[in-house]
């Protein structure tokens, strides 16, 4: 068999895959965010292109995937009774990998634009529920002690059924017992909120759910201390 047959499946090549599924694929998001601090878009990026995400995040071997945990750097801990997923950061190591991260680049350059956020990066990682894990609800970020301004998450799963369960959660920033929305983890679905505004949580699922988890931040660094990613 050609060498070429053998690595063609694992095989995208930057920039040939089409993007996006619409014309003007920012503008319902910039417009949701600008009158509600939150948007909901369904297939967001062409099916090519979320179908190489999913090739990307299924091909993961469980052992090279992290327990997630709460906090950054030397704050983080790991807390199964917050939160049970398993993670892997994203990296411009593979060319989907960095064709995505080239995407939400030019999401933030168009977020500064309209919306003058003073977005600074973008940083994500792949997520990985199993069968029952969950994430409690919380907060990305708290006021004024937190560089992360707008959460993201993409949906990665083929063919997800009601009866899967595994739903985010979103609620109302002030009302924060009164829910927003229930969606189920669909593929191609992205959403995208105020890390400081929306509490939110993640169902447990009956079966193995995939995404991709980001956050555009401000940069907090001082002369005294560096702003840490990850």
């Amino acid at each position: 068999m050609p060498l070429e047959t053998l690595s063609a499946p694992s095989l995208y090549v930057e920039n040939s895959i089409p993007t996006f599924s619409r014309e003007a694929p920012f503008a319902n998001v910039l417009m949701d965010l600008q009158t509600q601090g939150w948007s909901v878009q369904d297939q967001f990026f062409s099916d090519e292109f979320t179908q190489a995400l999913m090739d990307e995040v299924h091909g993961i071997d469980h052992a090279n995937m992290q327990q997630a945990g709460i906090g950054r750097k030397q704050d983080h801990q790991v807390m199964l009774d917050a939160r049970r997923d398993y993670i892997q950061w994203i990296d411009p190591d593979r060319p989907i990998r960095r064709d995505f991260l080239k995407v939400m680049e030019e999401l933030r350059v168009a977020l500064n634009r309209r919306l003058f956020l003073g977005l600074f990066d973008y940083e994500a990682h792949f997520a990985r529920y199993e069968k029952g894990a969950f994430y409690e609800k919380h907060l990305d970020a708290f006021q004024g002690r937190s560089n992360r301004v707008l959460s993201t998450v993409l949906y990665l799963n083929d063919d997800w059924q009601d009866q899967d369960g595994g739903e985010f959660v979103l609620y109302d920033e002030r009302e924060t017992d009164n829910v927003l929305g229930r969606f189920y983890p669909q593929r191609g679905r992205l959403a995208i909120f105020l890390s400081e505004a929306f509490p939110h949580e993640v169902l447990a699922a009956n079966r193995t759910r995939h995404s991709i988890a980001g956050w555009f931040r401000i940069n907090n660094s001082t002369g005294q201390i560096v702003d840490p990613d990850q």
